[in-house]
């Protein structure tokens, strides 16, 4: 592949998108953006000029699109990233994920795509024993991860007919400045965080006794952008993300001890307990082996640290208005009441 590259990252508005662009821009590549602003901001876009707001499923405007661009490489982070909520809203976890996906490579195979990189998930792993490694067939426990598994072999079975390259990463539980502080739904980090900025108390799930391991954007997003030049990764599946996995009831006095400076935490400001989702699974980290023979992945950013660093960007931009669906494709009993009655 020539050194310099025409590159499309969609999701470039989003958290790990917008790193992964500026990124590209930094390494002197041709680089063009898209994303529908559905979980993204344009004060995360730092070259607007090269940036176009698409939605993916939108068949046709998205082949105009790639006709006129002709991407030699995609970065694809453009996703509705919600493991737990996608049991009510399938159909945004089918049309965001797998339809947007066929609707972006299709025309993109049709005009000469070269490399696809495409950000899957921790989730297609689903309850299996931990650490997950890459070696593991995936058993997805929600309509999110089989999404993304869809879109893996999807991947696979279009490069091995047409004959791109493709990298396949897994990322986990990323977090840090840039994050969706708005979304009420997932990256739990942010929530915690956001509700204390709020005045209010976070909500654990559970006993909180889940186990994931928090990954800084730092540590993820370059090994990201290195997977997609290292002839090593082309075919591979990669896992990225933290090698210490903490518990929620972990993470939640991590950021009430960064959030109050190590000060005494107001009685009121503890977290509150609430019923276990459905369909959560309780230890879900990974094995990074492969990351680190091939590119040398490392995580380096200690929990605590980010934590503090996330903190004082939040702080910064102030706390932020928590947004609900108008409604979920399926209602359900059952579904967290901190949804329903969006008390989050």
């Amino acid at each position: 592949m020539k050194s310099k590259t025409k590159i499309l990252v969609t999701g470039s508005a989003g958290f790990i998108g917008s790193y992964i662009y500026d990124l590209l821009f930094g390494m002197g590549h041709e680089v063009c953006g898209v994303d529908d602003l559905s979980g993204g901001f344009m004060r995360n876009v730092s070259q607007k000029k090269f940036f176009t707001k698409l939605d993916l499923r939108d068949r046709v405007k998205t082949a105009k699109y790639i006709g006129k661009l002709k991407p030699d490489m995609i970065f694809h982070l453009a996703a509705d990233a919600t493991e737990g909520r996608s049991q009510f809203t399938p159909f945004s976890a089918m049309d965001r994920n797998i339809v947007a996906y066929t609707n972006l490579l299709v025309p993109a195979i049709k005009h000469g795509l070269k490399k696809m990189i495409l950000t899957s998930s921790m989730s297609v792993y689903g309850a299996q024993q931990t650490p997950f490694h890459e070696g593991m067939i995936p058993q997805p426990e929600d309509i999110y991860g089989t999404a993304k598994t869809a879109m893996e072999q999807t991947t696979k079975v279009m490069g091995k007919v047409y004959g791109f390259k493709y990298v396949i990463v897994r990322p986990h539980n990323v977090y840090g400045p840039r994050q969706n502080l708005s979304d009420p739904y997932r990256n739990v980090v942010g929530i915690f965080i956001n509700r204390l900025l709020h005045g209010k108390n976070f909500y654990i799930y559970g006993d909180g006794k889940q186990k994931r391991a928090f990954s800084h954007i730092d540590d993820v997003a370059p090994a990201m952008v290195r997977t997609g030049f290292d002839k090593k990764c082309e075919g591979q599946i990669l896992n990225l993300g933290s090698d210490t996995p903490v518990t929620l009831n972990e993470l939640a006095n991590i950021v009430l001890e960064e959030f109050f400076n190590h000060r005494k935490i107001p009685a009121k400001l503890l977290p509150e307990k609430f019923p276990a989702r459905l369909q959560e699974v309780k230890y879900a980290f990974c094995s990074h082996k492969v990351a680190k023979k091939l590119i040398g992945f490392q995580a380096k950013v200690p929990l605590r640290t980010g934590v503090k660093g996330m903190i004082s960007w939040a702080n910064s931009l102030g706390h932020q208005p928590f947004v609900y669906l108008a409604s979920m494709d399926l209602e359900h009993d059952l579904a967290p009441n901190t949804w329903k009655a969006k008390l989050i």
